[in-house]
């Protein structure tokens, strides 16, 4: 943004009283109201201003562009993020959020992370994790971690890496620590995720083994000889029992024999410490059939 007209002109009842100097010198014509209405700090720093030796009431908004000072202004005096604003908080958007955090402007923050956050790419990783951890930006810092965790070979190409490697250990040492936290929640996601197929097999087997040993019997086995139906749930249990019956090397090595004959032993053992039909209810429940249970 190069236009340098004043903002008298977005209030022409009042005059402009309050001069916004920029890190290059120059100056903006502003209205103190406005500027004190959106801003706790601009307030006080006008109240200092006009009570001290400058007359003018200048203040200074120092450390970015004066083009970001300008759409910064702007942006003040419409109090909202409109979408003919959306292309101006998109070219000052780091700015933008140094500045609202600075000037405590909580919805210009907001509309400033939030694009920041949607535009961000690895090879500004590191320079937006620094901006949002001294800006408090919370969902731009989750961003950049997350991005680097995803793809650290771009970030490690990047001129913030380099510099954070030669001149800040501490925030090297922080992205390293955040990858490291990456991993780990990989891993330990990965573990939960065998835990719960696991136990859902499980669930499925004693499902299975409880049907096929039902005081009806089983009726999928006349499934299995047709082809064009997919297989019953339980065919698989059946073709282990079925081993379990006739495997040699169980009964030549008694307490023995093959790892499917363990499994089908282990099964046996899972039923019979869950069952609550082992042994005749007074009620009259039938005992439960499925062997090894008692």
């Amino acid at each position: 943004m190069t236009q340098w007209a004043d903002l008298d002109a977005l209030r022409p009842a009042v005059a402009a009283d309050v001069q916004v100097v920029t890190s290059d010198g120059k100056s903006i014509a502003a209205h103190s109201f406005v500027l004190g209405t959106a801003s706790p700090v601009l307030e006080r720093m006008i109240e200092r201003a006009r009570r001290g030796w400058n007359a003018e009431c200048t203040i200074r908004v120092l450390g970015v562009s004066s083009d970001a000072v300008f759409a910064f202004l702007q942006l003040l005096y419409a109090s909202r993020v409109t979408p003919e604003d959306e292309e101006v908080v998109t070219a000052h958007g780091p700015q933008l959020l140094a500045l609202s955090h600075a000037y405590r402007i909580g919805w210009l923050k907001r509309a400033a992370e939030a694009s920041v956050t949607a535009r961000l790419t690895p090879e500004h990783a590191v320079d937006m994790l620094k901006l949002a951890r001294l800006c408090d930006a919370p969902r731009l810092y989750l961003r950049c971690a997350r991005l680097a965790a995803k793809d650290f070979a771009a970030v490690e190409r990047s001129e913030g890496w380099r510099f954070a490697r030669r001149h800040d250990a501490a925030l090297e040492l922080e992205i390293l620590q955040l990858l490291e936290d990456a991993d780990q929640r990989r891993e330990r996601w990965a573990r939960e995720r065998a835990s719960r197929e696991a136990y859902r097999q499980l669930g499925e087997a004693m499902d299975s083994l409880e049907h096929i040993f039902s005081d009806d019997g089983c009726s999928c086995a006349d499934a299995d000889a047709d082809a064009d139906t997919d297989a019953p749930p339980c065919r698989g249990l059946r073709l282990l029992m079925r081993h379990y019956a006739t495997c040699g090397a169980r009964k030549a090595a008694p307490g023995g024999g093959c790892t499917r004959c363990k499994r089908m032993v282990q099964l046996f053992r899972l039923h019979a410490s869950v069952c609550d039909r082992a042994a005749p209810h007074d009620d009259g429940d039938r005992p439960c059939r499925v062997p090894l249970c008692r």
